[in-house]
């Protein structure tokens, strides 16, 4: 199969994104106003509590089986891969470029954490149904990529909410002492109640300055929570995960909710069709984001620039010398649609939650807006070269 089909057949997901994703920019104009800041927290908050768990749970219980589980072992790790030399070119460019404090964690927050979800999940099927897609049976590209793509969204948010997070947290704390407060306006996440976090049980009487083995456990737990924020780690999406691996692996669970003749398939029925929702709204979000990042100005075009290079030609030119290695040491097995995933997760735009993130601080929140604006209009390009370079590749 010749490069220029290839790029052809890379092209129409992204173009699909880009038609869907400037009609959620439309409907977010002040003149239109049906996708506006408040229409988009709400929906938002339905997407993530609701539409995005129900597809994550659903293809994974579909899909994981314990065959499944030893072919993509691999996956966690590869993510992990695009976290640390993500951080590594964002802290190198922190160095050149010198951003404000508050602003350091932000720059390598969108230099480390990738999209590893959303735009898979729109891209893979898509790739799957163009006629020169080089990953066989439309049915079978679909089924697999789906849970490639679920699995990626899972571990992305757990390395997202645990690592990125902190990371723009202590940068947020460097600039404004109070900032370490999350925003009460984020409807996402919930804060740590200081009553919590003050509160230590003690079995002992109040005048006994010593503590039990159980009260030290948990002022332990208090403060792990408070520190990593476990409330975001667990996310809905995470938790979607946890239950999708238990109904896939569980053969007796399995047999009541997964299959034509299982007794509670419409349970899974349901679930799925909650899911087919996700991606349309996601990408209707996305667009509507972007359009804040158009009134916004004053970040250094150097930051820009610098995000744009680590994230669309240093990771992915990475990421092609670190599956291939795995390859050739015979860590993944050479399935086409499997390494193409792997390669596609170091080419991805930065994670839309990163402006969650930083409305959580309140800081760094329209700068993000710029960031995400630029990031993602070069993606349009780049995930189209990448994507047919990659499908050359693995093919």
């Amino acid at each position: 199969m010749g490069l220029w089909t290839l790029f052809i057949t890379a092209s129409m997901p992204v173009v699909e994104t880009i038609l869907i994703t400037a009609l959620g920019s439309y409907l977010a104009l002040d003149r239109v106003n049906l996708l506006g800041e408040d229409s988009r927290k709400h929906l938002n908050t339905i997407v993530f509590y609701i539409f995005s768990p129900a597809l994550i749970g659903t293809n994974l219980a579909e899909t994981i089986t314990y065959e499944s589980m030893m072919k993509m072992w691999f996956m966690p790790i590869n993510i992990l891969f695009t976290f640390i030399v993500g951080s590594i070119l964002g802290w190198a460019l922190n160095w050149v470029t010198k951003p404000p404090p508050h602003l350091r964690g932000l720059v390598v927050g969108c230099c480390a954490g990738g999209n590893l979800g959303n735009i898979l999940l729109i891209i893979i099927p898509a790739v799957c149904e163009q006629s020169g897609s080089p990953f066989g049976d439309v049915d079978t590209c679909d089924t697999n990529g789906i849970a490639y793509a679920s699995l990626s969204m899972a571990i992305g948010a757990i390395y997202l909410w645990t690592y990125v997070y902190n990371v723009v947290r202590i940068s947020s704390t460097t600039s404004t002492p109070d900032s370490t407060q999350p925003s009460e306006t984020v409807p996402l996440l919930t804060s740590i109640e200081e009553d919590n976090v003050d509160h230590y049980a003690l079995a002992v009487s109040e005048g006994d300055a010593k503590k039990t083995c159980l009260g030290k456990i948990k002022d332990w737990i208090v403060m792990v929570d408070k520190k990593l924020n476990l409330k975001a780690v667990f996310a809905p999406s995470t938790i979607a995960a946890i239950v999708g691996f238990a109904i896939g692996l569980i053969p007796q669970i399995r047999n009541l909710l997964i299959g034509d003749d299982a007794p509670l398939a419409v349970i899974d029925d349901s679930t799925s069709l909650l899911g087919d929702a996700t991606i349309p709204l996601l990408t209707l979000i996305i667009g509507g984001n972007l359009v804040k990042g158009l009134r916004v100005s004053g970040l250094q075009k150097s930051i820009i620039a610098g995000i744009v290079v680590v994230k669309y030609i240093a990771l992915p030119l990475t990421g092609i010398l670190i599956v291939k290695l795995a390859l050739k040491l015979g860590f993944v097995s050479n399935d086409p649609l499997y390494l193409f995933v792997l390669l596609l997760q170091f080419s991805v735009p930065p994670a839309m939650n990163m402006g969650t993130i930083t409305q959580l601080f309140g800081q760094g929140e329209s700068e993000c807006s710029v960031i995400m604006l630029w990031t993602y209009i070069f993606a349009s390009v780049s995930l189209t070269f990448w994507s047919a370079l990659f499908m050359w590749l693995v093919a």
